[in-house]
């Protein structure tokens, strides 16, 4: 792009993201997980609700909308009810308590928030605690293509595509589909992920529409300058404090999960059951990789996965029918 037409473009991008005088207030719930003797749940309030004609716009509007602080947001939950206020950055986190004679019971429900005459619904997952393990995933190269590592690329990605055009990364939904052993409850899942939480609609959309297990929760950035780095190990410490489940880890090697998940699995020694790593660039050095599965093909994982007993055989083989030809070290190895 030349230069003349350079300071077009932030007039045109500011004109995009500015809000519109007759958008009225919304909510952000996020959905999360549970267990079954409480629920904390989280949102932000948005002094309107981002809209558009097209991905950019809406992305755009996404990342500009202002927070609103001293909102007054009324949560429901299973028949019961909270009234929190909302942040200066206009979030709001409130944890309900299930009685002691009655459990929330496992699986997912509906929870809704109002804010004036602003609503959002989102879901809980309730984890019993016969749940056999935690998935906690990344999303950015590991089920979505992002390509963080070229900037260019990153922020076409973020701010030209939405849930519909962003490419998914092939054979991960049924690599995830299959996780879990042989006749038990389904795992648990956990989105941990270096997306802005403006974007929870947009990756829950996602998840949706490409086939991946429901229930996720979604733990998002919440984007500033603290925050640029080191905000996923105190949301994965957080969320082993909270289930005591093992926990299965995966992400890709395109920035730091490898060495986020190597001192997840130092700090909490016995609860990682398996960590795998999508190959998404970056690993040429086997070190980052001890004890982890690097794969470019899900396929191979979930062939792994099953062999470790975290994954169904039999789903393995039907989702994954065409067996696998060999491939060399660099792009699937179960590093020792």
């Amino acid at each position: 792009m030349s230069r003349s037409r350079s300071p077009r473009l932030v007039p045109l991008l500011l004109a995009l993201a500015a809000p519109a005088a007759w958008s009225a207030p919304s909510v952000l719930l996020f959905p999360t997980l549970g267990r079954p003797d409480s629920v904390t749940l989280q949102g932000r309030v948005l002094s309107e609700t981002p809209h558009g004609s097209t991905a950019l716009s809406r992305n755009l509007r996404r990342l500009a909308t202002t927070n609103v602080e001293g909102a007054r947001v009324e949560l429901s939950f299973q028949g019961m009810s909270a009234q929190v206020t909302s942040g200066h950055d206009g979030n709001f986190q409130v944890t309900l308590a299930a009685p002691s004679d009655k459990p929330f019971p496992a699986g997912s429900h509906e929870v809704l928030a109002r804010v004036s005459e602003a609503t959002a619904q989102s879901r809980v997952e309730i984890i019993p605690d016969a749940a056999p393990f935690l998935v906690v995933s990344d999303f950015d190269d590991t089920l979505a293509i992002s390509e963080v590592t070229q900037p260019g690329k990153l922020v076409s990605n973020a701010l030209l595509r939405d849930a519909d055009t962003q490419p998914v990364v092939t054979g991960m939904a049924g690599f995830y589909g299959c996780l879990g052993p042989e006749a038990a409850p389904a795992p648990a899942f956990a989105l941990v992920s270096g997306s802005p939480v403006q974007f929870a609609p947009r990756v829950s959309a996602f998840l949706s529409r490409h086939g991946f297990p429901p229930g996720f929760g979604l733990y998002l950035r919440d984007m500033g300058p603290g925050t640029l780095s080191h905000y996923k190990q105190p949301l994965i410490r957080a969320l082993l404090q909270r289930f005591p489940h093992p926990v299965v880890l995966v992400g890709d090697s395109g920035e730091k999960d490898p060495e986020v998940y190597a001192q997840i699995r130092d700090e909490f020694p016995g609860r990682v059951r398996a960590i795998y790593i999508r190959d998404a660039g970056h690993s040429e050095n086997a070190a980052r990789f001890q004890g982890m599965m690097l794969f470019k093909d899900p396929g191979l994982a979930a062939g792994h996965a099953a062999s470790q007993g975290v994954a169904r055989s039999a789903c393995v083989s039907e989702r994954f029918p065409t067996p696998t030809p060999p491939q060399a070290p660099a792009q699937a190895r179960d590093v020792p």
